[in-house]
């Protein structure tokens, strides 16, 4: 039965490396001309963000259009007619219907419409109206931060995470630094808990209000990640020193919490702030002797998930200077899990 638009079944694929304004607008188009579309994302395992992540922003942006997720791990020759034959078994397996559209902005499309019996419909041509490329994308996204969504954005973010033990600055220095660089910060959500949890401070701590807190804690920080303005995040604390505040007060370290711990996004950096500064007592707090133990405790513990990190001292102001210079560091990729 065909419906109202011009086409009744539109094809749309790339390699959406990363999704970028210019394939919301192609598919879109695709939407608006077509009465149904079919969007083939296909990847090679060597490319440096996972096939699920990628189905996941197409899935979140454009839930109109049936998504196909697959590999193709034929290098790319548009002047080879038996690199099209391979190409083309991996595109024809994975059509459940034939297409009499193919919407494309490049020029190849003229080729693989022709290969399909379909027409070609050539959008933004030379990408005019949306001039961004998934190559200029990986070469630097925070040059092209307009162009990528919310979930994009998410997965490009730079974390700076601040943490310590209890009185040593690093929620003073989280909002500084966070100040400097023009981006959000995360409070630190496991204070509010003590805030709010009945019984008060002075009931037993239980292992799942540790898990209550990570997941509040990482919720909180994927979210400021998705409208941060600028490609860094500061977080005050992380799910990782959550684990140690349980084994503080509750007695031992949690395999429980540890696992809910693993749903944080790994950081860019930590920051570790110094406890060489006096002790206050805000009505919340252990004790100073108790300060430079956890302390001890989290630098033995900062190097276990190979994120980099560094100890500042000084006044807020030197501080925020040597955690600027530190996250500014180029930092090698981590190895392919």
């Amino acid at each position: 039965m065909t419906g109202s638009k011009r086409f009744r079944h539109g094809l749309v694929l790339g390699k959406f490396w990363p999704l970028h304004a210019g394939h919301q607008h192609l598919i879109d188009e695709a939407l608006a001309a077509c009465d149904r579309v079919t969007v083939q994302l296909l990847a090679t395992r060597a490319e440096d963000v996972p096939l699920a992540v990628r189905a996941a922003w197409l899935r979140e942006l454009h839930p109109a259009a049936q998504l196909v997720a697959a590999y193709d791990e034929t290098p790319v020759d548009f002047d080879d007619p038996a690199v099209w034959d391979l190409h083309m078994a991996v595109i024809e397996e994975h059509l459940d219907a034939p297409v009499d559209a193919v919407l494309t902005s490049d020029d190849y499309g003229a080729e693989l419409a022709r290969r399909l019996g379909a027409a070609w419909v050539q959008v933004d041509p030379g990408r005019r109206d949306v001039p961004v490329s998934g190559t200029a994308v990986r070469a630097d996204p925070g040059s092209h931060w307009a162009f990528l969504a919310p979930p994009v954005r998410a997965h490009y973010v730079r974390r700076v995470v601040v943490t310590g033990a209890e009185s040593t600055g690093s929620t003073t220095l989280a909002q500084a630094l966070a100040e400097r660089l023009g981006c959000p910060w995360v409070p630190e959500y496991g204070r509010h808990w003590s805030e709010v949890r009945p019984g008060g401070l002075e009931a037993p701590w239980r292992t799942d209000e540790f898990v209550h807190i990570v997941r509040e804690q990482c919720a909180a920080e994927d979210a400021a990640a998705r409208t941060t303005p600028v490609p860094w995040l500061v977080c005050d604390t992380d799910a990782q020193a959550t684990t140690l505040w349980h084994e503080r007060y509750v007695g031992h370290l949690s395999p429980v919490v540890a696992e809910a711990a693993t749903a944080q996004v790994r950081p860019w950096a930590r920051i570790l702030s110094g406890d060489e500064i006096p002790w206050v007592q805000d009505g919340m707090r252990d004790g100073e002797e108790i300060r430079h133990t956890m302390q001890d405790r989290f630098r033995a513990t900062l190097d276990d998930d190979g994120v980099p990190w560094l100890e500042v001292t000084g006044s807020v102001e030197a501080r925020v200077e040597q955690a600027l210079a530190f996250v500014a560091r180029p930092q090698p990729a981590a190895a392919p899990a």
